[in-house]
This record gives C-alpha cells, sequence and structure tokens, in this order.
C-alpha cells in the first residue's frame, strides 16, 4: 500500500453549486423601485459569472427615450406592454441575471415567463429604505405627485402580495451590498438543492451602509 497522502476531496464553492443546479435558467431580480435589484443585480452576475440586464436600460435603449419620457409619452399601459416583450426577448436569449422594473414582475404573463425560464428573487425593502433612496430622483414617473411616500405605501399595498409569489425573498436593508449579494446566493443554493429559502434581517442590530 503506498504512502502517499490521499488528497482531501474538494468542496465545490457557493457559486458552483449555484452554477450547477441553475442549469440553463436565469435570476429574475423583483421589488419595488429602491430595493437595489441594479447593484444586488451586477454584483450577483459577477459572482456567477453571469451576464447583467436591465429591463429599463434595455427598454430606453430599444425607444431611445428614457422611462418618464416613455410615460409621459405614451403612458403606463403602453410602457408596460412593451416592457413585457422585452423581459420574455431576454428570458429567451440566454442565461442571465436580470433587474425588472417595479410593476413588471404585476403582469400574469411576465410571472409566468420568469416562472417557466428562472428563478425569482423579491428584494423586500420597507417604505423608510425606499424614501431614502429614491426621495431626490426625478426618474420616477409614478413618484412625480404631491405625496410620494403615500404613493409608496400605497403601491407596496398593491404589489407585495404578488412579489410575494417569487421563489425567494431576501429582505432590502441599509447593511453593504455584499451582505445581500451573499444572502441571495446563499438562498439561492438552498432552494435550488433543497426546500424553498427566505432570508430575514438578522437580529444583530448592524446599520451599516455600503
Amino acid at each position: 500500500m503506498s504512502d502517499a497522502a490521499v488528497p482531501a476531496p474538494t468542496t465545490p464553492t457557493l457559486e458552483a453549486d449555484i452554477a450547477a443546479a441553475l442549469g440553463p435558467r436565469s435570476i429574475v431580480l423583483v421589488g419595488m423601485m429602491g430595493a437595489g435589484k441594479s447593484t444586488i443585480g451586477r454584483r450577483i452576475a459577477a459572482r456567477l459569472r453571469l451576464p447583467f440586464t436591465d429591463a429599463d436600460t434595455e427598454i430606453e435603449t430599444a425607444h431611445r427615450m428614457t422611462i418618464p419620457e416613455i410615460f409621459q409619452e405614451y403612458g403606463e399601459p403602453y410602457f408596460r406592454d412593451g416592457e413585457a416583450r422585452v423581459i420574455a426577448r431576454i428570458l429567451e436569449e440566454r442565461p442571465v441575471v436580470l433587474a425588472t422594473g417595479g410593476g413588471a414582475f404585476m403582469r400574469e404573463e411576465t410571472r409566468d415567463r420568469i416562472r417557466e425560464r428562472a428563478v425569482s428573487i423579491w428584494l423586500k425593502a420597507d417604505t423608510d429604505i425606499i424614501m431614502r433612496r429614491v426621495r431626490r430622483r426625478a426618474d420616477r414617473p409614478l413618484l412625480q405627485t404631491a405625496d410620494p411616500e403615500a404613493t409608496v405605501n400605497r403601491l407596496l399595498g398593491e404589489r407585495e402580495p404578488v412579489y410575494a409569489n417569487a421563489d425567494l425573498t431576501v429582505a432590502s436593508r441599509d447593511v453593504p451590498h455584499d451582505r445581500i449579494v451573499d444572502e441571495c446566493l446563499e438562498a439561492l443554493r438552498s432552494y435550488l438543492c433543497g426546500p424553498r429559502s427566505a432570508v430575514e434581517p438578522p437580529s444583530d442590530g448592524m446599520n451599516a451602509t455600503s
């Protein structure tokens, strides 16, 4: 019998586990404006070595107009129709990490398409978080109202029961972005390799910002 050391078995990385289980599916981030879908999505994509796509950016590029300009010129129903087509096209092309607009998941046909071709993550943010992140921005057409906070509360009431249909829920809050990314990846591995997973804020009192 040889005295040579037997190499220890290698342990797949978190990212490798996810990539192997994900297969041809995409990862789709859903949730309210200001939840961090684009920021978190880019970092997830980098970790998993997948392309990142922002649905709103794709729409603006196709129309050569900003989202507020599309809303003003054509109205929200027109925008939502185009949004649904863009998301369907993106999911047909190749696996990506996709950040969607806040209202995209409200459309049943889009939810069905995401369910067929992707794993969805709801980045769940409360009113305070959303308002701190979007209060001074002029590129949110739905918040161009006399009382933006009341509008956010109304939208949360309408949308949260639908967002809850996402495969996974991860709380968006004021902690370093990489911490949210880690929680998304842990939830993905648990979901893809075992039972449904939901990540809630820890009770350690952290309040750091990235």
